[in-house]
């Protein structure tokens, strides 16, 4: 039978969000119900809260989870009750282009539970990223549920989300290996974990660039060998002092984990001649970049985009969650407090100021 559970929604744009009864539905062909564990507090939930995402009120929160599977619906094999489980919000079709032509990271169909979660009157709710895990419980489709072995879900559950994001940045999309140089221009959660990504990877010499002092502690402490706060610099200036570093060229790679058309042209004239730029960070809608085309041409290499760190879950958290539980991912650097599930909007406020990596709702 249907359940009742807690969750966080956000009811209109820019309104706190309130905790209250939700109603989950028993899983249909296809669709698990997730006993929640542990939920990252991410940026994209806020975007959501703010209307930056879409404006299909009520939103129920949350998405950077892990937690045990309860209840699968009929033709689920992927999964059983009692797996553990990182939730995430590309889970591949098999069947587009992409897929088929062997890039299922580049899943262009992926797919969410077809029954919609509501409130106790029957409103439906729209679930942050197709999960809306800032609940006791929640339903998602059976490829959004990646079994690993079982670990403290308030780390490893931010493996759905950012901290994916940075680490396949550096790896997948960057393809950062042994002995290269690289730049990361933003140090919160995303920019860390390319950082942490790109120490894993075997980089030599990792720059850290961020305007917040603070930030380029925690850059350091997860890899970074150069940090370089860069309030008040001008875009040559960045440049140079990324050059400065890594004897006059600039990097291999450079990382854009802001996603601001300054940061991006800063990655762009910081990378070395046939290097390469990644963008990670999310830029708005209204922004819009102006790049000489003759310099795109003359100075080569591979302007990319990384999507969810063009990660395949199936393959990319079982390793992760492996290397973390070996001692060789410090993915436990950024859980900076463990939270309850009424504390979403103060952690929105400390994220916003600053002050944490990570805030992770524990359940």
């Amino acid at each position: 039978m249907p359940q009742t559970v807690k969750g966080v929604i956000a009811r209109s744009k820019g309104a706190p969000v309130e905790l209250t009864d939700i109603v989950i539905p028993d899983p249909g062909p296809g669709e698990v119900v997730v006993d929640v564990k542990s939920c990252g507090v991410c940026h994209t939930d806020f975007h959501y809260r703010e209307g930056g995402i879409s404006d299909d009120f009520p939103f129920l929160l949350g998405h950077e989870s892990a937690g045990v599977v309860a209840e699968v619906g009929e033709g689920v094999t992927n999964v059983e009750v009692g797996d553990f489980v990182i939730l995430n919000w590309r889970a591949v079709c098999g069947e587009c282009r992409a897929c088929k032509r062997g890039e299922p990271w580049y899943c262009f169909n992926t797919h969410n539970a077809e029954q919609k979660m509501t409130l106790t009157d029957g409103t439906e709710l729209t679930p942050a990223l197709g999960i809306g895990s800032f609940a006791e419980k929640t339903l998602v489709a059976a490829g959004q549920c990646t079994k690993v072995d079982e670990s403290d879900p308030a780390v490893v559950g931010l493996l759905g989300c950012g901290i994916m994001a940075g680490i396949g940045s550096a790896i997948n999309t960057g393809e950062v290996t042994r002995g290269k140089s690289v730049a990361v221009i933003g140090c919160g959660g995303v920019g860390c974990a390319a950082i942490a990504g790109s120490r894993l990877a075997g980089a030599g010499t990792i720059i850290a660039l961020d305007i917040d002092d603070a930030k380029l502690e925690w850059a350091k402490d997860l890899g970074a060998t150069d940090t370089i706060n860069t309030r008040g610099m001008s875009e040559d200036e960045v440049v140079a002092a990324i050059q400065e570093r890594t004897n006059g060229f600039g990097a291999d790679v450079v990382i854009d984990a802001v996603g601001r058309p300054e940061t991006w042209r800063q990655a762009f004239y910081g990378r070395d001649l046939a290097g390469t730029v990644v963008l990670v960070g999310v830029p708005t809608p209204e922004m819009e970049l102006s790049v000489p085309l003759l310099d795109v041409f003359g100075r080569g290499g591979k302007l990319k985009s990384s999507w969810y760190g063009d990660c395949l879950p199936e393959r990319d958290f079982p390793m992760l969650v492996d290397l973390y539980e070996q001692g060789r991912l410090p993915l436990e650097k950024f859980v900076t407090e463990r939270i309850g599930i009424g504390d979403v909007e103060e952690a929105f406020e400390k994220m916003g100021e600053g002050k944490v990596l990570r805030s992770v709702v524990v359940l």
